[in-house]
């Protein structure tokens, strides 16, 4: 290394970068929100150091392999991804003719917040079906999976769920696996959107495989950035006879990454031991103590059930955008004036009665 180079990065270690925000600020909007887990940090850093094989022919990447292979079964292929949206349109691409469609809950991520990005990215049609929870069943299913053969209609060829749901709820096993025998009894395949994969397996209490490959689901996006990690999610092929050509399609989308020891170093970090379970038994609980403070409040009308790290609750006129003032959250149906209270790994016990303080307070002055 020259001399200049090595002042520069002697300078770099030594500095310290400037704090453009108050750490103090708490919130309840999104488990995005959230900074990166302290292990997940100190992995990234011990991935640093040297020179590794780019695109996935790195140690870290064939790491992940093998661990994914621990949670999920042999014969399993992951490939990692930069986010979300692009798992799923990975993952639903690999699974469908261009005239193929997708039935998906009115609710889902991928029809709801995704910008579209199925339809314009995946060419994909979305067949939606509204439901009371989030949570598709057979009898739901069979409202748009018909017209096989029929040429004016995209043909329903794959289904979505999402696990836990975007209302906090959560499918248990065998919700799956019924999900699962009824789709592929119509020749179609199962995809499974994970983003909060690990809140269900908490709320569960049951290995992650028990409610994906073992209860039918074909392929899996797997969530990490709401579980404590920088960036990345994984696309995991449970059944990789179902899904084609995603070494090819991960490129085409722009979704392989060049230095992609970054991303799977993560999941090592997660999956190696029980920080995935730790973090989200952590952010389940926090939940559960917040709707426990809220239930009894006079005004407070709790929507879903808490099934993982998300409360939902109707509140009376004005209240929310008082709590703002203090607390960022969202609305989940404004109309409605239904919100959503998320937390995450690091919300602490002091966070969420902070928060209860606050809603007796504005509901009181109300």
């Amino acid at each position: 290394m020259s001399k200049s180079m090595t002042s520069t990065v002697e300078t770099a270690r030594a500095g310290t970068a400037a704090r453009l925000h108050d750490p103090s600020v708490r919130g309840f909007a999104s488990d995005n929100y959230s900074g990166v887990h302290p292990e997940v940090l100190a992995a990234l850093a011990a991935a640093n150091e040297g020179h590794q094989v780019s695109y996935g022919e790195d140690d870290y990447t064939a790491r992940l392999q093998q661990l994914m292979e621990q949670h999920f079964g042999d014969g399993i292929e992951c490939f990692p991804v930069f986010n979300g949206t692009g798992a799923n349109v990975l993952s639903l691409q690999s699974l469908l003719p261009r005239w193929g469609a997708v039935v998906c809950a009115s609710t889902a991520h991928i029809n709801m917040d995704e910008n579209g990005a199925p339809e314009r990215i995946g060419g994909i049609k979305l067949l939606q079906v509204p439901t009371k929870d989030g949570k598709l069943t057979p009898e739901l299913i069979d409202q748009e999976a018909w017209g096989w053969g029929d040429e004016h209609r995209a043909q329903p060829l794959a289904v979505s769920i999402t696990q836990t749901t975007e209302l906090g709820t959560c499918y248990t096993p065998d919700e799956v696996r019924a999900i699962a025998e009824h789709v592929h009894s119509k020749g179609m395949k199962l995809h499974m959107d994970g983003a909060r994969l690990a809140n269900a397996a908490a709320h569960l209490n049951v290995p992650l495989r028990e409610f994906t490959r073992d209860a039918g689901v074909d392929i899996l996006s797997f969530g990490g950035t709401k579980n404590g990690l920088l960036f990345g999610e994984v696309v995991v092929a449970l059944n990789p006879a179902a899904a084609q050509g995603l070494v090819y399609l991960r490129k085409m989308n722009m979704q392989l990454a060049s230095k992609m020891r970054f991303m799977s170093a993560q999941f090592i970090a997660l999956l190696e031991g029980d920080l995935w379970l730790r973090s989200a038994s952590h952010a389940n609980a926090m939940a559960s103590r917040l709707r426990a403070g809220v239930e009894s409040i006079p005004g407070v009308e709790l929507s879903q059930k808490t099934e993982s790290n998300g409360v939902f609750a109707i509140l009376p006129a004005g209240v929310a955008d008082r709590l703002r003032a203090s607390f960022r959250f969202y609305d989940w149906n404004e109309a409605a004036r239904e919100v959503r209270w998320m937390c995450s790994f690091d919300t602490t016990e002091a966070d969420v009665d902070s928060f209860i303080a606050a809603i007796k307070r504005e509901l009181a002055a109300g």
